[in-house]
């Protein structure tokens, strides 16, 4: 058996790793101090359970488990946590478990046995009321088996075409499995519909111009393209850019 253990503070993952070894002498421990490096150790070493801390700065271990659902076999999740309030408002009671922290060896040993002996079809049941308290931070997108990160901040647009949603960012254009609408659900504060089928972020606005037809279209920072904006949508766009 591999478990994962992924906390920012070290001595927190040491004390971890301790227990889980006093425990089951045989099992791989692996270690990460963040969610990005969560990503690689799963993909490196394809742990079955990940001691997950949920408050950690920058992603945090909720979001990450949002991220894992698209793995073909995502490893079973038991989070941990200082604050039992957080925790209950967190997830759905049905998840695969929560521990606090001072974390003991005995409900340790419950919560991994748990975890080591339930189906994926529960897993995924289980994994899809987890829910995540704010905005996600990234977008995920699966890459040849593993997990890869956008960035919410380094995204120019969304546009829809067809039954897919594009993503353009620095290194190009990605495919995103999320429908356009619960992404402007879930990021109004970055992004403003100008077209029924595109997003743009506000804060990669240059100008708003005329086009060669009379029509209105936006200049987008650091790429060289141009998004037409539909008149429904003109008077909000005009709103958003004078007050920024």
């Amino acid at each position: 058996m591999k478990i994962l253990i992924v906390d920012d503070e070290a001595l927190a993952r040491d004390r971890l790793r301790e227990l889980v070894i006093e425990l089951y002498p045989e099992t791989i421990t692996i270690e990460a101090s963040n969610s990005n490096d969560a990503l690689d150790r799963i993909s490196e070493h394809l742990p079955e359970i990940i001691l997950l801390d949920i408050n950690m700065p920058g992603m945090n271990g909720l979001e990450l488990a949002s991220h894992l659902l698209k793995l073909k076999l995502p490893p079973a999740i038991v989070f941990t946590t200082a604050h039992q309030a957080h925790a209950l408002s967190a997830f759905d009671t049905n998840a695969v478990d929560y521990l606090l922290k001072p974390i003991r060896k005995e409900r340790l040993r419950i919560a991994i046995e748990r975890a080591a002996t339930i189906s994926q079809s529960k897993l995924a049941l289980l994994y899809s009321n987890t829910k995540v308290i704010t905005a996600r931070r990234h977008l995920s997108v699966l890459v040849q088996g593993n997990i890869r990160l956008i960035a919410i901040e380094n995204i120019y647009f969304f546009k829809a075409e067809q039954k897919y949603v594009t993503a353009a960012w620095p290194e190009g254009e990605i495919l995103i499995d999320e429908p356009l609408v619960s992404l402007e659900a879930e990021f109004s504060d970055h992004f403003i519909r100008i077209h029924r089928n595109t997003l743009v972020a506000i804060k990669y606005i240059e100008e708003l111009r005329k086009t060669n037809e009379g029509q209105h279209a936006i200049k987008m920072v650091d790429i060289q393209i141009e998004l037409s904006i539909s008149r429904r949508h003109f008077s909000a766009v005009k709103k958003i850019i004078k007050q920024r």
